[in-house]
């Protein structure tokens, strides 16, 4: 049909145990899910075009100008937005790293060039990228954490990268949308070099620190007002329901939750990490809610066949057969899946 294989279809499997999509383990706040409840008294009008209550709240939580947001149906909305908007001819990616970076600059007719990070170095972004930073790239896209490997970039490094392409005059989209759910946390954000580099456009998404994939809600931050003026009118009005403005308002609140979501992610992912290489799996060194790692033999078919999914990695350019990701979820649900996994090892083991 066209479309890239994401994680999360549970709509043509059937599945008990998700964990091909990276959210928040402890599940929607509860305040959440009320506002959103209370937002259905709201549905006979229009959502506010300028989201107003939920630009203020987003400002004082971020500590970011009002009018430096701008807001998405969802972070991938605002990538497809980004190019529509400032219409580059050459773009850089890393691969691997999520596909909607690429798919956003084919649509626009750029070309594409790839830095490809290495697997004997966890795919961690280091020095060796900036050869591949000429001058006549348009705009880079950098996620940090990088999915589907979950490695955070050293600060350094993100400093120098950002320094060389404002001398360039190069756009760097960077995506944050793991990035609360780390140890790192706000604090690892760029949010506060922002008025230092007006080349910079900050992706963040409420999807996975807040649990809220079905709800689509993403914004951007950017110091320049030229783009956010250019991304504005590259984006539908209306594209934030009263769901998702409700949502947002309530979960900027919700300090406490995000760093018990924190403390059980370091935790539970260690646990899953030492697991699965004591099953004899190259597992990737992460900081994010999710762990990388690779198996010969089809893992993922064989937990779909016991209503576990997880996510089939092999559709990232730069890994191939053998690549697969998992969620790190509750500590009841990671165990169902280790047990399982150990079961399948022992099963062909025999």
């Amino acid at each position: 049909m066209g479309k890239v294989v994401h994680g999360g279809d549970i709509y043509r499997n059937q599945v008990t145990y998700d964990f091909s999509v990276n959210v928040n383990p402890l599940g929607v706040p509860v305040r959440v899910r009320q506002s959103m409840a209370e937002a259905l008294n709201a549905c006979e009008c229009y959502p506010d075009p300028l989201a107003e209550k939920l630009r203020k709240a987003l400002s004082q939580k971020d500590g970011v100008k009002e009018e430096q947001i701008v807001f998405g149906n969802g972070a991938s909305e605002l990538f497809f937005g980004i190019v529509h908007a400032l219409k580059p001819k050459k773009v850089l990616i890393l691969i691997p790293s999520f596909s909607e970076y690429e798919k956003s600059a084919l649509a626009v007719g750029a070309e594409v060039i790839y830095h490809r990070l290495s697997g004997e170095k966890d795919f961690a972004l280091d020095e060796d990228i900036f050869p591949s930073i000429s001058e006549d790239i348009d705009l880079l896209y950098l996620a940090n954490p990088n999915n589907p490997n979950g490695r955070l970039i050293d600060r350094e490094i993100l400093s120098a990268i950002l320094r060389v392409c404002r001398e360039h005059g190069t756009r760097v989209v960077l995506d944050e949308c793991f990035l609360e759910l780390t140890a790192a946390g706000t604090a690892g954000s760029m949010l506060s070099e922002l008025e230092n580099y007006p080349n910079l456009i900050l992706v963040r998404a409420f999807t996975k620190t807040y649990a809220l994939p079905g709800v689509r809600l993403g914004y951007l931050s950017c110091a320049d007002p030229e783009a956010v003026c250019a991304l504005e009118s590259h984006l539908p009005d209306w594209n934030l329901s009263v769901f998702a403005q409700a949502a947002g308002v309530a979960a900027c609140k919700e300090t406490a939750y995000v760093e018990q979501a924190v403390r059980l992610i370091e935790r539970e992912r260690g646990f899953c990490k030492e697991f699965l290489e004591y099953m004899g799996f190259r597992v990737f060194l992460s900081d994010a809610n999710f762990l990388l790692f690779r198996a010969d033999t089809p893992l993922d078919e064989m937990l779909l066949k016991r209503g576990i999914l997880i996510r089939n990695c092999s559709n990232y350019p730069g890994l191939g057969q053998g690549y697969f990701r998992v969620a790190v979820k509750r500590p009841e649900e990671n165990r169902i899946l280790m047990e399982m996994i150990a079961q399948l090892v022992y099963i062909k083991g025999r």
